[in-house]
């Protein structure tokens, strides 16, 4: 069971509202608000929905997709940075009472998620310096990256303030075995990973 939602004052919500405008306007784009910015990603292409539908498979083979938790693809997560601040990771662990944690906006508090992950797109800049700050702020325990761009995966546990104080980096032929703070063992081949995250050869 997770501790009391999170607390957020009624208010004007200008970059809210434009969010609910882009995205009605451009169906399948992303867009979340860190640090008072508007990030908009486009609609993700077949190998980045590949890579994560391999994903899901040893986080449910742990047991972790039901349960005390769930396992829950484009969940967005309030972040404490700014008033209308919130990110949608690719894929989160959240504790089974997230239902009981909506803040609003379809956003949960940052309190029931126990990992978030992102697999890279274009913008991978956001996922490797601008997310880490913001899911550190936020108390995320673990935040793993996909990184497509350079090829390797990073896991980062221990948040302290702006940053996590372990930041670990595996690359292709690695297993990866994931913090026991998830509530099951959770390991990850580095290669097959990232094999599904590219397009595929003729």
């Amino acid at each position: 069971m997770s501790a009391a939602a999170v607390e957020r004052s009624p208010g004007n919500r200008p970059l809210t509202a434009l969010v609910n405008e882009i995205m009605e306007s451009r169906p399948g784009y992303r867009v979340e608000i860190i640090g008072d910015q508007l990030l908009v990603t486009p609609s993700p292409d077949a190998p980045h929905a590949r890579a994560l539908d391999r994903l899901r498979a040893p986080f449910a083979a742990a047991g972790l997709a039901g349960g005390d938790t769930e396992v829950l693809q484009n969940v967005s997560i309030w972040l404490p940075d700014g008033p209308e601040d919130y990110a949608t990771p690719d894929l989160s662990v959240v504790d089974a009472d997230i239902d009981t944690h909506l803040v609003e906006n379809n956003c949960y508090d940052p309190v029931v998620f126990r990992l978030v992950l992102e697999v890279t797109s274009s913008n991978w800049k956001v996922d490797l310096q601008t997310k880490v700050t913001a899911y550190a702020n936020a108390n995320v325990p673990v935040y793993v990256i996909i990184d497509r761009k350079h090829q390797r995966i990073h896991v980062l546990t221990d948040p302290a303030k702006d940053e996590y104080a372990s930041h670990r980096i595996h690359a292709p032929g690695e297993l990866v075995t994931l913090p026991d703070t998830l509530g099951a063992k959770v390991t990850l081949d580095v290669a097959e990973i990232l094999k599904a995250g590219q397009p595929q050869a003729d």
